[in-house]
Order: structure tokens, then C-alpha cells, then sequence
């Protein structure tokens, strides 16, 4: 068994080495290579998600700035550079401690309602053929913020800053190669859906616009909530492929347990009592059935027997600990 700290350097460094290699992969002549790129480029930001996720909490280092520094880094790689650390970290925090999901707006009002036929149709489009228009508006949002709102137009000058640091690493790519250009995008497409699917299925909570008053839940309603989407039961180690994210009922119970010792901890918490447990096969079937379904209607009725419940859960949207309103 690899220490604590050997198991965190080994995860950060397969996030580097994935993501070059992946760059490099995507420069190649190879169809088959390039291929290789997208999946490595891919997971490399999936990764670097979860770390980013385990810096929020301080799981990694003792050091709170070394946890900040290293949080911002994996920021960079998978995008989430514009909103300020300070932000995402609040975000992430009222979702703990007040057992909500904190929301620009109201997904399902704004496509029902606040958007004409056209606009509407374009989302029925790109999210039919699995482009996740809203997250990446969720994205531009951010991005626009402080020219649209007064209040935060003191984050312009960095905005900016990023946007074009950003636009010409794109560009040196687009130079270098127009196709791994392409290709990179498909990669993030893919690591956004990825992050989606992961992050639609965790819980079934009350969502609640910026500026609500935050309900009052306890954690009793926390655990009701929560839900566990392993890759594998019978394969732990398949659940590295997601930095055992998906023991979410067990990080829930203790958000200060490190990702490695997520599986122990489940295991104590709930043993063989898996009502926590959704299966991946299903909730895959639910993520393509319901992927119109979910942007006009929600989330999915949840007060049902279990058979029925996971039938019908079509999954939450545009949620995410790297897009804070």
C-alpha cells in the first residue's frame, strides 16, 4: 500500500502526464493516436475535476495554500479559471453545510418560459446530440459576468487576462494544427458530459436561486439525498477512474476524508446495505433517454417507491462544482 502522500503526488502527475501526452497524441498523423488524445485529454480533466474538488476541502495538503495553489492549477487545465477560488469554494461549501444545489436561475422556467421558440429549438439541437449547451452557458456566463454586472466588474482585468492567455494557447494549437484544435474540443465535450453524468445522479436536492434565503435541511435529509454512483462494487479499483468520487455517500458523512480512504469509509458506514447504491448500467440509460426530458421538467419525482424512483429519475443539469453562480 502506497502512503497517503505518494497516492495524492501519483494522482496530480498522472494528470500532467495524461494531458501532454494527450496534446502530443492529438498532433500525430494517426487516426488511431488521435483517438488515444482525446481519451487521454479527456480523463486527464476529469481528474483534474476531482482533485480540484479534494483541494476545496483541503484533503489533499496540510497547507491551505498549497491546497489553493494546486487547486488553481487543476482550475486552468479544466477551465474553471475564470470564477475566483474564493467563489468556487463557496459554492462548494453552501452545498455541504446547507444541503442544497445553488443555482443561477431556474433551469426549467428559463427553457419553458423565458426564451422564445428559436432559442429553445437550438438547445433541443446541441443537447439531443449530447452537446451540453447549458453547462457551457453556465461557462460563458461566468466568463461575460463582469462586463454585465456592475458588481462584479472588478474581476474584468483578470477575466481578460485569462481569456486571452486562454485563446492564444488555443490559437499556438489552431496554428500548429487546426484537426488537434478540433480534436481537443471533442475531448472537452467529452470531459464535460463525463462531469455531467457524474454529477446528475449524486443527489435530488432542493434547488435554490442566488440570492434565496438557504432552506433549513438537516443531515438526516443530506443522506436521503445522496446517492452513490460506484463504476464498480464488485471492481473497486475501477473506481479510480473517477478518484472514488462516486462514494458520495460516504464523502457527504465526512467531507474531509481523503478520496483514497473513501472505499474503507463506505464500507463501514453502510456495508452490505446498499440502498445508497445506484447502478451505473441504469443510470447510463437514464442519462440518454432523459437528456431532453430533464432540461423541461427537472430533476425527476422523488418521492416514490425505490424500482420506481430509479426508473424515473431523469437527473439534474447544469450543476456543478466548477460553474458557482
Amino acid at each position: 500500500m502506497l502512503p497517503a502522500k505518494s497516492k495524492n503526488i501519483t494522482a496530480i502527475a498522472y494528470v500532467f502526464a495524461t494531458y501532454v501526452a494527450g496534446i502530443v497524441m492529438v498532433l500525430q498523423q494517426s487516426w488511431a493516436l488521435n483517438f488515444l488524445g482525446v481519451v487521454f485529454i479527456t480523463h486527464s480533466l476529469v481528474i483534474s475535476t476531482a482533485l480540484t474538488h479534494e483541494f476545496i476541502h483541503g484533503n489533499i495538503f496540510k497547507s491551505r495554500q498549497l491546497n489553493v495553489f494546486w487547486g488553481e492549477i487543476m482550475t486552468h487545465l479544466n477551465g474553471a479559471c475564470y470564477a475566483p477560488w474564493k467563489n468556487l469554494v463557496e459554492h462548494h461549501f453552501n452545498h455541504h453545510l446547507h444541503h442544497i444545489d445553488v443555482v443561477r436561475f431556474d433551469v426549467v422556467q428559463y427553457l419553458n418560459q423565458d426564451i422564445n421558440f428559436l432559442q429553445r429549438s437550438i438547445y433541443v439541437v446541441l443537447e439531443w446530440l449530447y452537446f451540453p449547451a447549458l453547462d457551457f452557458e453556465m461557462r460563458w456566463r461566468i466568463i461575460f459576468d463582469p462586463v454585465m454586472d456592475a458588481k462584479k466588474r472588478y474581476l474584468l482585468g483578470r477575466t481578460i487576462f485569462w481569456v486571452v492567455f486562454r485563446t492564444l494557447g488555443f490559437g499556438l494549437l489552431a496554428w500548429i494544427s487546426v484537426k488537434a484544435l478540433l480534436l481537443y474540443f471533442l475531448a472537452y465535450i467529452s470531459f464535460v458530459n463525463v462531469n455531467r453524468f457524474i454529477d446528475a445522479f449524486q443527489h435530488t436536492y432542493e434547488y435554490t436561486i442566488t440570492g434565496q434565503e438557504f432552506p433549513s435541511l438537516d443531515r438526516g435529509y443530506e443522506q436521503k439525498n445522496t446517492f452513490s454512483n460506484l463504476v464498480s462494487v464488485r471492481y473497486p479499483w475501477l473506481n479510480l477512474l473517477y478518484l472514488n468520487f462516486g462514494y458520495h455517500n460516504a464523502h457527504h458523512h465526512n467531507m474531509s476524508c481523503p478520496w483514497h480512504e473513501l472505499p474503507a469509509l463506505h464500507n463501514k458506514l453502510y456495508g452490505k446495505i446498499q440502498d445508497c447504491l445506484l447502478p451505473l448500467p441504469l443510470l447510463i440509460g437514464n442519462y440518454h433517454r432523459f437528456r431532453l426530458r430533464r432540461l423541461f421538467s427537472g430533476q425527476g419525482t422523488i418521492n416514490l417507491e425505490r424500482e420506481q424512483f430509479l426508473a424515473s429519475f431523469t437527473g439534474g443539469v447544469a450543476i456543478s462544482l466548477l460553474t458557482p453562480p
